[in-house]
């Protein structure tokens, strides 16, 4: 407001955050804005709804696990998690506060860039790059499992205009990837603690959905939390290492274009699957607590994929950078 923006309306979202996929029980699930069966991902469901209708030109989301990427790759959209330490999270409700970041959706990366400048405590500065003599990491492990084939598709092509225009792809071992999942329960700990209460009192007023996962919190202690914290600062330690000599990391945002709601609304067991799929790349991120961009890169008549430039904490900046120079390219 203070740099004169029109604050229109807020939007709608998973309940407490705490989901990939953007489904709402009770003030309903907003529709993708390019194919009304399909979800727009979450939790920032009703944000990536509204840029991607052409009702607002930017909106804000939370990502705790990708929660503004997920949305953003299922809509075409552009969506940023910023280091979690540049935007405070003042006025947010709480859904892991070691993993909980707040980022914009918009329809290009300089106005996600934009609107970080107003809500970070230091704007950035980015430079114009050249994609020749960038050198790219593309993971072998993990996040290229299980997808389908538009995302494949859109990826190598992707990869290949990169390269094309200068750009290194080296394709990196990553096989600390696959202890991720058992590190990162730090949602489903820090949900419990802030729930507990809630949910003993107010339980019939939950998602089901999402109650189920904070009460899988319930089983740890602190002394599990303390462990997870220092496997975290080890697994960290490793991940820079092994992205150490690269100006990014590439891998597709979602591995999966956008599911059809009622699919998901029909099957528990196939809500939780799609979920855990959608969470997954975006969510190493979140625990390398690192800065990522989700840019659009699927081919002319294909359904929304996600292109995502991670990187190490801090370098917020240079993904910007590396993020505009990828989105011209793209659009040659």
């Amino acid at each position: 407001r203070n740099a004169g923006a029109a604050i229109i309306g807020k939007t709608n979202m998973t309940e407490f955050g705490f989901s990939g996929v953007g489904i709402n029980p009770h003030y309903g699930t907003p529709a993708n804005p390019l194919d009304a069966t399909r979800i727009t991902g979450g939790s920032s469901s009703g944000a990536a709804a509204s840029v991607g209708a052409g009702i607002c030109v930017a909106a804000l989301g939370s990502d705790t696990g990708g929660s503004v990427r997920i949305p953003a790759a299922l809509c075409g959209l552009v969506g940023f998690k910023p280091t979690m330490r540049r935007v405070p999270p003042t006025g947010a409700l709480p859904l892991a506060p070691v993993l909980d970041s707040i980022g914009p959706i918009a329809r290009s990366v300089a106005d996600c860039l934009l609107v970080d400048s107003l809500i970070a405590d230091q704007p950035l500065t980015t430079e114009a790059l050249s994609l020749s003599g960038l050198k790219f990491a593309v993971p072998e492990d993990l996040v290229m499992e299980d997808i389908d084939d538009t995302v494949a598709r859109a990826f190598t092509h992707s990869l290949s205009k990169l390269s094309g225009a200068g750009a290194t792809i080296v394709e990196v071992p990553m096989k600390m990837f696959s202890e991720a999942r058992d590190i990162n329960r730090f949602p489903q700990i820090e949900s419990w603690r802030w729930q507990h209460k809630l949910l003993a009192t107010h339980a019939d007023q939950y998602d089901s959905l999402v109650a189920t996962r904070i009460r899988a919190g319930e089983k740890y202690t602190e002394q599990d939390f303390q462990r997870l914290l220092a496997a975290r600062k080890d697994w960290i330690a490793r991940v820079e290492h092994a992205m150490s000599g690269f100006d990014a990391m590439l891998t597709p945002t979602a591995p999966t274009v956008a599911p059809r709601t009622e699919a998901l609304l029909a099957s528990e067991e196939t809500f939780f699957e799609v979920n855990r799929l959608l969470l997954r790349n975006p969510s190493l991120i979140n625990l390398l607590d690192g800065c990522a961009l989700s840019i659009p890169c699927q081919r002319a008549g294909d359904l929304p994929v996600g292109l995502m430039i991670g990187a190490p904490a801090m370098a917020d900046a240079r993904v910007f950078s590396i993020g505009l120079a990828i989105e011209q390219a793209l659009s040659e």
